[in-house]
């Protein structure tokens, strides 16, 4: 009962899950047709869903051609990625794969049979996923083979190194997660279902893909810690402990919270950008691609900002209130409404001790100027009370079934990808 009196307090939550299990979710994500696909397609689709559990529903919602081409590139970049992860693979080995994987794209027998990492499998069937690249049409085939490329080389300039200046940060970013954005970019512009700008204007995309990863290297502080990785830069978490592992001591938790504090505050200098960027987004699947990790990237800032919890666990957000997002985050307006919610509860909880409370008020109000131009705050409580109320009774009487259904939903939900 005391999981039914939590859902009870969230009932627009409860009733967003409800409906996107029965069929509200279609219209966010409408399933692929596979039917219609190549054997080869099928095998591609199939490897994105279990190697993907929060883009591959995506992924297969967008629009035409389009929808191919992002799959392949989603899946030849998880493989340079598996190739990366991998600490089995000697420097000897990994450095010169990193820097030629792209050369592999147009060698038909190259596969990697030797990789103890859980995605294997796109390195082990790796000529289906190879082929099926070679299959779409030249544009595609361009913009995948130059992004892949790059960021090969920029992995390989980082396995050596660790993150040390701020600038050095948004470098890594970059060739992580920024090129991801820039490439996604060219490949909407080569669509054609966007205009030639959202391709062409680079800074916009490389913040779309920095705002992510930098949200991803807050929130898996221990995660990365307990196994080896280290992501925060030196800058800044060398102000508040000699080593970055020091600050999952108990007695540093304070110092912990205030440095983590100062790397939300850097990565919502990206949102200004992330508005910008969507709004220039025509096609509505392109948009709910774009929309749904970012208001799932806020909500994760406002869930980790000042909160202890980091150093000792992971914190998530709730599956109904990934429900929501996903379900609302379909337009600008939308969008912009969302932001404004989630910064304002930053703004809330911003300690007036706090060394970043004032960089972080500025970069909250910046936000709250792009997110309500007119000073007027959108609404996004869309549902009447009685909706409300029959979900609560629902709930009441349906416990164990709503159970069973938000198990199924968990796969859509989860807020990022490592």
């Amino acid at each position: 009962m005391e999981r039914v009196g939590r859902w009870l307090g969230r009932p627009r939550e409860l009733y967003n899950l409800l409906r996107f299990k029965m069929g509200g979710g279609a219209a966010v994500m409408p399933p692929l047709d596979q039917d219609a696909l190549s054997d080869g397609l099928k095998t591609c689709y199939r490897y994105l869903n279990q190697t993907s559990r929060s883009f591959a529903a995506v992924i297969q919602a967008l629009d035409g051609e389009l929808r191919h081409a992002v799959c392949i590139f989603y899946l030849v970049l998880r493989a340079l990625d598996t190739v990366e992860d991998d600490m089995t693979i000697n420097l000897e080995t990994k450095v010169p794969m990193l820097h030629d994987f792209h050369s592999y794209l147009y060698q038909p027998d190259w596969r990697y049979m030797e990789s103890k990492e859980k995605d294997k499998q796109v390195l082990e069937d790796f000529p289906t996923i190879s082929l099926e690249f070679r299959n779409l049409a030249k544009v595609y085939r361009d913009v995948i083979a130059d992004i892949c490329h790059n960021m090969g080389a920029g992995m390989a300039e980082f396995l050596e190194k660790k993150v040390d200046t701020q600038h050095e940060w948004d470098k890594y970013c970059h060739y992580v997660a920024g090129l991801v954005g820039i490439g996604l970019s060219r490949l909407f512009s080569a669509s054609e279902l966007e205009d030639p700008v959202v391709g062409q204007d680079t800074e916009l995309a490389n913040s779309m893909g920095l705002f992510l990863q930098k949200t991803n290297i807050i929130r898996d502080y221990l995660e990365d810690q307990l196994e080896g990785r280290e992501f925060w830069p030196r800058e800044v978490w060398s102000r508040y402990a000699k080593k970055l592992s020091d600050l999952a001591k108990p007695e540093n938790i304070d110092v912990a919270v205030q440095c983590m504090n100062e790397l939300i505050t850097n990565a919502l200098h990206h949102v200004p950008d992330v508005l910008t960027y969507l709004s220039r987004l025509k096609n509505q699947s392109v948009f709910n691609f774009c929309a749904i990790p970012q208001v799932m990237a806020i909500a994760t800032l406002a869930a980790c900002y000042n909160n202890k919890q980091v150093f000792r666990g992971l914190v998530k957000i709730r599956k109904g209130q990934a429900v929501t997002l996903m379900m609302d985050a379909t337009n600008i307006q939308a969008v912009k409404a969302i932001m404004y919610q989630y910064v304002e509860e930053i703004y809330q909880k911003v300690p007036s001790t706090d060394p970043s409370s004032n960089k972080t008020q500025q970069i909250i109000v910046s936000i709250r100027t792009m997110s309500l131009p007119n000073g007027v705050a959108v609404s996004r409580n869309h549902y009447s009370p009685i909706y409300l109320s029959c979900a609560m009774l629902l709930a009441a009487l349906s416990w164990q079934y709503l159970s069973a259904m938000s198990k199924v939903s968990e796969e859509y939900v989860q807020a990022s990808e490592n």
